[in-house]
């Protein structure tokens, strides 16, 4: 009967030592998704976007953001409306990629588009890149204030076509 119950305690011993491997949060991950923790919060402000026809709309903006799993994956959750009207409605997943070496900006529209990017840290500016021509760049100005720019590249030449300024809220 000893035998048994010491051959149990030993088999509880060894699940339990399992588990505890398999919770282990990555401690690369985190190290680098913990420098992007100037993003997480509560934000509204403004923007614009320009058209192609050269037309800047104007819209409002709100950005709940947040860590989760341990602080290893950022979620990003962002809607802009205009004239009442909800124009942009998205999701995102900020993760670290280590194979890559870089961040994965994993996007969701509420019309079913979803898309992975990459993503990396310059200068304490976080860019997003949806191709090889068009970039986002989003870093905190001399206010605090969240301040994020779209630019495509035409010709080697980047050209502004988007910009929002957020204030952190509660």
């Amino acid at each position: 009967m000893k035998k048994e119950i010491l051959t149990v305690v030993i088999a509880l011993f060894l699940v339990g030592q399992s588990f505890a491997q398999f919770f282990k949060t990555d401690s690369i991950s985190k190290s680098e998704v913990t420098k992007l923790e100037f993003l997480v919060g509560n934000w509204e402000g403004k923007g614009w976007m320009m058209g192609r026809d050269g037309t800047k709309s104007e819209f409002d903006q709100t950005e709940k953001i947040e860590f989760k799993l341990d602080s290893t994956a950022i979620l990003i959750e962002g809607q802009g409306k205009s004239n009442g009207m909800i124009v942009h409605n998205a999701m995102a997943i900020v993760s670290y990629n280590k194979e890559d070496v870089s961040y994965s900006f994993q996007s969701y529209l509420q019309n079913g588009q979803k898309n992975e990017f990459k993503g990396e840290l310059i200068n304490g500016k976080f860019h997003w890149y949806p191709n090889d021509n068009m970039r986002y760049i989003i870093w905190l100005n001399e206010n605090g204030q969240w301040f994020e720019t779209g630019e495509f590249n035409r010709e080697g030449t980047w050209h502004q076509f988007f910009e929002m300024t957020l204030d952190r809220v509660e």
